[in-house]
């Protein structure tokens, strides 16, 4: 009988995500389709190197342990490899222990409409164009753009959010970069009162927060932190936007302009999502970093 995934925190990651691939993709642009399916073969066996996501999902499937093995959070992998190519990808799961179960291999195509179909809260891949497609279905997703190598997969998880065009919609940041900066801090202090309307990643923290609930606030294996350049005057109507929400963000970082990177660092993110390509761009040699591609800055 089926889970019912309707009650879990459900992400979706992509194969090059979770792995690196990058000396089997080398093989696919040089030398083919034939060849890259011939080496993956000759190598199913051969566990694959970790990739920029694999400590996030580690820390994510340890979850389901906290809760005595309820499985709250489901982990489904996604492919553009076929089956028979991606069986490298299967035994490199069980060589580390991942307790993935589900999996879609697209043979080529796009794996977005399985994301929708799995009911994904949050879609991690390395195609810039599979996660628009996500974005516009209304689906949290990311592009991984560091390339930092494998990180620390023990002890707490650590999302950190931008706010504009990520959790919150980019009406605000709309203003900031038609009228600039004055006009955007005194639109800001005129509609104090009035919740933003929700982002893309509005869902996925609502989801985090459901987990976080079944823990003591002092023992819970998430945390999660808003990092934003907004400053005071404009830091209320954000605070007010949660508080109506009925969201809880356990930090929040407002740094006025300032250089994100040193602060993602001290919180210790494992993993960081932002609209901004220049933000992206200075935290990821530090952090995994997702671009989110939506709002007026991806235009």
């Amino acid at each position: 009988m089926a889970d019912n995934l309707g009650e879990k925190l459900i992400i979706a990651i992509s194969s090059r995500a979770l792995f690196d691939l990058d000396a089997s993709h080398a093989v696919y642009e040089k030398e083919g389709l034939e060849a890259y399916s011939r080496y993956q073969i000759e190598r199913e066996d051969e566990p694959l190197p970790p990739g920029e996501a694999f400590p996030m999902v580690k820390k994510l499937l340890r979850i389901n342990d906290s809760l005595a093995g309820e499985n709250r959070v489901e982990v489904v992998l996604t492919s553009r490899n076929s089956a028979d190519t991606g069986l490298r990808v299967f035994n490199s799961m069980q060589h580390y222990g991942l307790k993935i179960e589900r999996a879609a291999f697209c043979g080529g195509a796009s794996p977005y409409p399985y994301v929708t179909a799995f009911g994904t809260h949050l879609f991690l891949s390395t195609e810039p164009s599979d996660v628009r497609q996500a974005l516009e279905q209304g689906i949290a997703a990311a592009t991984l753009v560091s390339r930092k190598g494998g990180g620390d997969d023990q002890g707490q998880l650590r999302f950190a959010f931008d706010g504009d065009a990520v959790l919150f919609s980019d009406e605000a940041e709309r203003v900031f970069k038609s009228s600039g900066l004055e006009a955007f801090q005194d639109s800001e202090q005129a509609a104090a009162h009035e919740p933003l309307s929700g982002g893309p990643f509005k869902p996925f923290l609502a989801a985090l927060q459901k987990i976080q609930q079944e823990f003591p606030a002092t023992e819970s294996p998430i945390r999660t932190a808003l990092v934003t350049a907004r400053s005071a005057p404009a830091h209320e109507r954000v605070i007010r936007t949660l508080r109506a929400w009925n969201i809880r963000i356990d930090e929040s970082i407002f740094l006025g302009g300032l250089d994100k990177t040193e602060f993602l660092r001290a919180y210790q993110a494992d993993v960081f999502f932002d609209d901004q390509q220049t933000h992206c761009d200075s935290a990821s040699s530090h952090i995994a970093t997702g671009h989110v591609p939506h709002g007026i800055a991806n235009q």
